[in-house]
């Protein structure tokens, strides 16, 4: 018995210290990211604007806006990486007892029907292929409409959009506005600094620059050279990356759901059924100040649980024939909520 003891402490030891390497390997990315932000700050500031650039006011305007960007880049960044995840309220847990009888039901539609039954009192508008309440058999929960299981992450993610290597964190409904930010400041960084240094790249290939200090056959304009080229890189990368998330805030869709329409219990599969239009869909991600629009602060609208859909009259009379019971329908499945200005804590 003792000798059984130790060899399972040790299996849990070593388990332990997988799991530690592990967590510590995710963070390789986000480290390179902030190499990268590092190096081009001393590129930028000291290798250009204070060793390059002798104009005294042409520093001044380069560095004040550059520190602008600079700050909101970084400060979206942060967030997106240190956000918590969403996840899903303790009351949509099903309990153990029910849990038993899902997993040693005999039938499908036994299953469906006890799922059902335990979500008869919550928002949920998405179903399965087969029509049941989307159920997580690894974290025992009924799925919010959204709501997604995250590998990495070891959870079920409120409006999980994808696990990002690059931010160690999944993109989802507490940090979507910082990481679409994060992507837009990201660019405007590689941008500006592409095209603040372009004349001095241009001056370092005519060699004008081989008289100033330390750029003088030094490592210094080779700091210029790569900071060109590696900005630019970024910026082409950037573009289409976020100019598709972009799309996907107008539209009110997740990666996930752009890949595979959400089933709604009513009218199936539909890629648009959260668009609200272009305004609404922005200020759902956004908020609906616009003063905070454009600054990583949260100002997300709504719970991350329920979500406004649209409204889709001429499918609800083609589906039950009659205004009566279509007006019914609508006040059950397609309820006029709105999002509030709920914050997080």
């Amino acid at each position: 018995m003792p000798v059984a003891m130790g060899n399972y402490d040790n299996d849990g030891k070593r388990s332990t210290a997988l799991g530690s390497c592990m967590s510590a390997l995710k963070w390789i990315p986000v480290i390179f990211i902030a190499a990268v932000i590092a190096w081009s700050y001393y590129a930028y500031v000291v290798q250009l604007c204070l060793l390059s650039i002798e104009n005294t006011f042409e520093q001044i305007v380069f560095l004040i806006f550059y520190h602008i960007i600079c700050v909101l880049f970084f400060w979206s960044y942060w967030n997106t990486i240190f956000t918590p995840v969403g996840t899903v309220p303790s009351n949509w847990r099903i309990p153990e007892t029910d849990i038993e009888h899902i997993f040693h039901a005999d039938t499908q539609d036994q299953q469906k029907r006890i799922l059902e039954n335990f979500a008869k009192t919550l928002p949920v508008t998405n179903r399965t292929l087969n029509g049941s309440v989307r159920f997580c058999e690894k974290c025992k929960i009924i799925k919010p409409d959204r709501a997604h299981h995250c590998s990495v992450c070891g959870a079920c993610v409120l409006k999980m959009d994808h696990h990002c290597p690059w931010v160690n964190n999944c993109v989802n409904f507490t940090n979507y506005k910082y990481f679409v930010l994060f992507l837009g400041y990201a660019l405007l960084y590689c941008l500006y600094v592409a095209l603040t240094s372009l004349e001095y790249f241009i001056r370092f290939w005519r060699s004008d620059l081989s008289q100033q200090g330390d750029l003088n056959g030094g490592m210094g304009r080779f700091h210029i050279l790569f900071l060109f080229f590696v900005s630019l890189m970024f910026a082409i990368s950037l573009v289409s990356l976020f100019g598709y998330h972009v799309y996907l805030t107008l539209m009110n869709r997740t990666t996930l759901e752009a890949f595979r329409a959400p089933i709604f219990r009513i009218g199936g599969p539909d890629k648009n059924g959260y668009n609200l239009g272009k305004y609404a869909n922005f200020q759902e991600v956004f908020g609906d100040n616009w003063k905070l629009w454009f600054l990583p602060v949260y100002t997300s609208m709504g719970d991350g649980i329920s979500y406004p859909i649209r409204h889709l009259e001429e499918d609800a009379e083609s589906l039950l024939g009659n205004s009566d019971t279509r007006i019914e329908m609508e006040e059950d499945v397609f309820p006029e909520t709105r999002f509030h200005s709920t914050y997080l804590p």
